[in-house]
């Protein structure tokens, strides 16, 4: 069936229609989205720049964090924007190019946390084999493989909801083109589709969901060979792993595992995803991970070092 569509764009109802709420929100979601972008490209630039994080988790966390400041930049400033806007409108091809962008960086994270628990198990479950195994070439392939997994992964999704028929109405009860709010407005028979996101959405991260605790389980059972200082490390890094997972994995399982139904605090959930968790990371690993924190101050120590040099040498 060819595509029958008299929807050029969609008007979104946002979080809240009280304007005094609205207010406070655009300060709050502001300083959110400048904490996550400040945040993000700090582990970014310490890790390129700090020889003693050169190892693969750090590889992993860098682009992790890539990942997530350009996760948050996709859907944040339309969100704030539209908190002062009278008419909160996004285009057709707008909407969809959200869409796009929400499922590529979101299948990238979900595939990042992964590798990211595949590199812990191996290091701490084989350590004799983690040089050798994790070497340059395959941490290339596996964050390349989380790239093109992302953008797939993105692509059937927008593919089938563009060539959907919207015949009106035009009005998405959410503050960002998501798939369950744009399948209510679409004038044909969703429930295959709907049961074709819960799988490759929802069940898709239950099922990785599952695989990364049992890994993490797996990890903390073969702790008890290693020393005490061995294991409080572990611990640490696990601990701010298994974090990261939760944060991120569970507010997706909830919107998308489950039938083409929308609750209230549907709204919720997705800000939580779309931006708490991309503002948390940073502090979960900078907070409990003191390699990151040692680096960070030696970085911005040689920083503010070279400024006072620069300001003698000016004088």
């Amino acid at each position: 069936m060819g595509q029958v569509n008299n929807v050029t764009e969609f008007i979104l109802l946002g979080l809240t229609q009280n304007p005094e709420l609205q207010k406070l929100l655009f300060v709050v979601f502001t300083i959110i989205y400048l904490l996550t972008l400040v945040g993000n490209l700090l582990i970014v630039v310490t890790i390129i720049s700090s020889p003693a994080l050169r190892s693969p988790m750090y590889f992993f966390l860098s682009f992790l964090s890539f990942t997530d400041g350009c996760f948050s930049s996709t859907m944040t400033p339309k969100i704030i924007t539209d908190l002062l806007a009278e008419k909160k409108t996004i285009s057709f091809s707008a909407c969809m190019t959200q869409l796009f962008a929400e499922h590529f960086l979101g299948g990238v994270e979900i595939l990042l946390l992964a590798v990211m628990a595949y590199d812990r198990y191996v290091a701490i479950c084989k350590p004799l084999y983690y040089m050798i195994t994790m070497n340059q070439r395959t941490c290339a392939l596996l964050v390349a493989v989380a790239w093109a997994g992302g953008f797939l992964h993105g692509l059937i999704q927008t593919f089938f909801m563009a060539w959907l028929p919207f015949c009106g109405p035009r009005v998405i009860d959410h503050f960002i083109c998501d798939l369950f709010p744009l399948l209510k407005l679409t004038c044909s028979d969703t429930h295959t589709f709907g049961i074709f996101v819960a799988a490759n959405s929802g069940l898709i991260c239950m099922l990785i969901f599952c695989v990364l605790i049992t890994s993490y389980v797996l990890i903390l059972c073969s702790l008890r060979t290693h020393s005490s200082e061995g294991q409080r490390k572990a611990l640490s890094t696990c601990a701010s792993h298994i974090t990261v997972v939760v944060l991120f994995y569970v507010p997706c399982i909830f919107v998308y595992l489950r039938p083409m139904i929308i609750f209230p605090i549907d709204k919720a959930v997705s800000l939580f995803y779309t931006m708490i968790s991309p503002m948390l990371n940073p502090l979960v690993y900078t907070l409990r991970n003191a390699e990151v924190k040692h680096a960070m101050k030696k970085l911005w120590g040689q920083r503010v070092m070279l400024s006072e040099n620069s300001c003698d040498l000016r004088r």
